[in-house]
């Protein structure tokens, strides 16, 4: 086995056996987010162009796990940090609620956006909203490799690694894919096209579902996630 061999070993094994984030990851899983995508399809459609966009990328993630993902248990990584999934648990809403809550994250989008983005971010935010399930689910919000680890089969591991977890749980799951490149993954692990529910003119936003699997079918043996 060569070292690049015995490298991608090592990965492959930390994203099959993650480990659950917590407050202290926040700004390292911030930047690997941002990393993972700066220049995807959606995020280019509505982020700011030029220098500030990695800050405003970086500023959205980082509040994303440190006030909604993290304190839910749900956020999972692996050991070396070079992947990590962000997954909501049932009954905890997709976005903030209330008035005043929306208000104080304006300067936030208004840093990740730009002003005249804004729309479009707000547009954006609004048909996700308007479409998620109301059905009892775990929503994927984030899963990111960084850069330079992608194409190793990570994204894979710790997908699957997570998933069956959820499966033991007999709940389904929810995503809203963003980038093409990824539908077949998804698709392999059984989750189902609906529809695109992106605003006019943006590039497409899927929905796709994933019902529960029957609790008989799921495998009894230990979970590869780490507490």
């Amino acid at each position: 086995m060569t070292s690049d061999d015995d490298d991608r070993h090592r990965r492959l094994v930390a994203a099959a056996n993650p480990r659950r984030a917590n407050s202290a990851d926040a700004a390292q899983l911030a930047r690997l987010f941002t990393a993972a995508f700066l220049n995807d399809p959606v995020f280019d459609w509505i982020a700011r162009r030029g220098p500030r966009r990695a800050a405003g990328l970086e500023r959205f993630f980082f509040w994303l796990l440190q006030m909604r993902a993290i304190p839910y248990g749900e956020v999972w990584m692996s050991a070396d940090g070079g992947v990590a999934t962000a997954w909501l648990p049932p009954d905890v809403p997709a976005s903030p609620g209330g008035f005043w809550e929306q208000m104080r994250l304006v300067p936030m989008f208004w840093r990740l956006c730009g002003i005249p983005r804004l729309t479009r971010g707000s547009a954006m935010s609004e048909a996700m909203d308007r479409n998620h399930p109301h059905e009892r689910h775990y929503y994927l919000s984030f899963i990111g490799v960084a850069p330079r680890l992608q194409g190793l089969g990570l994204g894979s591991a710790l997908l699957d690694a997570t998933l069956a977890r959820i499966d033991e749980t007999g709940v389904p799951a929810y995503l809203e894919n963003s980038n093409p490149k990824n539908t077949r993954l998804y698709e392999r692990y059984g989750f189902v096209r609906r529809k695109n529910i992106s605003p006019p003119g943006a590039p497409p936003l899927i929905a796709m579902w994933r019902g529960a699997r029957p609790r008989a079918l799921v495998f009894q043996g230990s979970s590869s996630l780490s507490q």
